[in-house]
C-alpha cells in the first residue's frame, strides 16, 4: 500500500513544527531562520509546550515533521523536550516522525534521543557531495562530514532515510550533478529529494541573480530534471511526486498528507495550519511569535477561511504534481458542491496540448512535458477556475 492510499483511508491529524535556528543562512534559503542563543532557545522551547498544550490536547496525529531551520542544530536534551511537549498531547504514537537535519549536526547521542522519542525518519540536506558546489550554496558542511553523518544515521538504525540535493547550481556541470545523484543512489537511502535551485526573493543567489553575476539556463533545467528521472527509475526510486522519489512504500506520509489537502497543525514562528476549515500562519518572528504565545493572543498572519472551491482547486494543483494524478471521481465526492463543469474546457486544453493526460477511469495525470510545466499549469488552473 502506498503512501497516497494510507493517507486517503484515514483522515488524522499532521503536525509541523517548525525549528527556526540556524548556525548561519544559506545563500539560497527563504525560509525564517536566526542564529541561537541559549536564552532565547529556552524561551522557544517554552513556546511551543505552550502551543501544543492549546492544539495538540488529547487529539490522534498521523505524521510529525520538524523543519527547519535547523532542527538538528539542538542539543540532545533540547530535542527531548521539544518532543515530549508533542508526546504529552496527543493520544497516539505517529506513524512517521520526521527530522530535517544538516549533515554538521548529526551526532550519536541526538540521535539515540530521536529514537527513543521515536522519531522514524531522517532527511539529511546533503545539497551536494562536491566541495565546490557547497561552497557556491554558502552550505557549512563538508563531504567528508557528509559520510560521518551518514555512517552514525546507519549505525543507530535509522532505516527510513531522504537525502535532499540541489541541481542546476550556477557553475554546476551536467556531469557534476549526475555524480552527486549517482553517490546518493550509491548510499541508498530509501527517499531522494531533488530540487532544482530556485531564486527567491532577498536571497543572496537572487541578489546575485539580480546583479548579472551569475545566471540561469532555463534549457538546462529541464534538461536535468529529465536526466534526475530517468537515473533514479532505472535505479529502484519511484518518483511520486515531481521532486521526490523513493523506494517501494517509502513516500514521505507527511508530505502526501498535506499535498492532498488534508488537516495539519503548525507549531511554532512562521509555522502555517490548515485545521477546521482554515488556514493561519504564525508570525515569521520568534519575538512575535513568543509575544502572542505568552499573552494567549496570537496575532496570525494570511488567515483565510476556507471553502470547498479552495480546497478542491488546491486538490487539483498539488495532485497533479504527484504521479498517480487526480481521481476525478473521488474528488467529486470529496467536494460535490465545487463547479466541476467548469474544468472541461480545461481538461480538453491541456490534453489536446499534452500537458497532461485523462485515463479511462477519470483519472488526470501530467505526461512528462507537462510535469516540466507544473507551475505554470498551476498558475493557468488558478486564473481560469472560479
Amino acid at each position: 500500500m502506498t503512501a497516497q492510499d494510507q493517507v486517503l483511508q484515514k483522515t488524522t491529524l499532521g503536525v509541523y513544527t517548525h525549528v527556526p535556528f540556524c548556525a548561519s543562512t544559506c545563500d539560497f534559503c527563504a525560509f525564517y531562520q536566526k542564529q541561537p542563543n541559549r536564552e532565547e532557545i529556552k524561551r522557544y522551547l517554552q513556546g511551543i509546550q505552550t502551543e501544543s498544550d492549546l492544539f495538540l490536547k488529547n487529539i490522534p496525529v498521523d505524521t510529525i515533521f520538524w523543519g527547519g531551520g535547523t532542527p538538528g542544530l539542538l542539543m540532545p536534551k533540547d530535542l527531548d523536550a521539544l518532543g515530549q511537549s508533542i508526546l504529552k498531547n496527543i493520544t497516539n504514537r505517529p506513524t512517521e516522525w520526521t527530522i530535517e537535519m544538516a549533515p554538521s549536526t548529526v551526532k550519536p547521542e541526538k540521535l539515540k534521543v530521536l529514537k527513543d522519542l521515536g522519531v522514524t525518519r531522517i532527511s539529511m540536506g546533503v545539497q551536494s557531495f562536491n566541495a565546490k558546489t557547497l561552497e557556491g550554496l554558502g552550505r557549512l558542511h563538508s563531504p567528508k562530514q557528509v559520510y560521518k553523518a551518514w555512517d552514525y544515521i546507519q549505525e543507530a538504525g535509522f532505516q527510513n532515510t531522504n537525502l535532499d540535493l540541489i541541481f542546476a547550481i550556477p557553475g554546476q556541470s551536467i556531469t557534476e550533478w549526475l555524480t552527486d545523484l549517482n553517490e546518493a543512489i550509491r548510499l541508498s537511502p530509501a527517499h531522494i529529494s531533488t530540487y532544482c535551485l530556485t531564486f527567491e526573493e532577498d536571497t543572496k543567489l537572487y541578489v546575485k541573480l539580480s546583479q548579472g553575476k551569475i545566471k540561469r539556463d532555463i534549457d538546462q533545467e529541464a534538461n536535468l530534471y529529465e536526466r534526475t528521472w530517468d537515473v533514479l527509475e532505472n535505479n529502484g526510486y519511484r518518483q511520486y511526486e515531481i521532486s521526490n522519489f523513493a523506494k517501494p512504500s517509502q513516500e514521505c506520509q507527511h508530505n502526501v498528507h498535506t499535498w492532498q489537502m488534508h488537516e495539519w497543525i503548525g507549531i511554532g514562528p512562521s509555522a502555517s495550519s490548515q485545521y477546521h476549515n482554515k488556514r493561519f500562519t504564525n508570525p515569521a518572528s520568534i519575538e512575535e511569535w513568543l509575544k502572542g504565545i505568552e499573552t494567549g493572543n496570537q496575532a496570525y498572519i494570511d488567515t483565510e477561511t476556507l471553502t470547498e472551491n479552495t480546497l478542491a482547486l488546491d486538490s487539483l494543483i498539488f495532485g497533479l504534481r504527484m504521479n498517480t494524478g487526480v481521481n476525478l471521481p473521488v474528488l467529486q465526492q470529496r467536494f460535490p458542491h465545487f463547479n466541476w463543469q467548469q474544468l472541461d474546457h480545461i481538461i480538453q486544453t491541456l490534453t489536446e496540448s499534452e500537458h497532461c493526460n485523462l485515463t479511462q477511469e477519470s483519472i488526470l495525470k501530467l505526461t512528462s512535458t507537462g510535469r516540466l510545466m507544473a507551475d505554470s499549469i498551476a498558475k493557468y488552473l488558478m486564473e481560469e477556475i472560479e
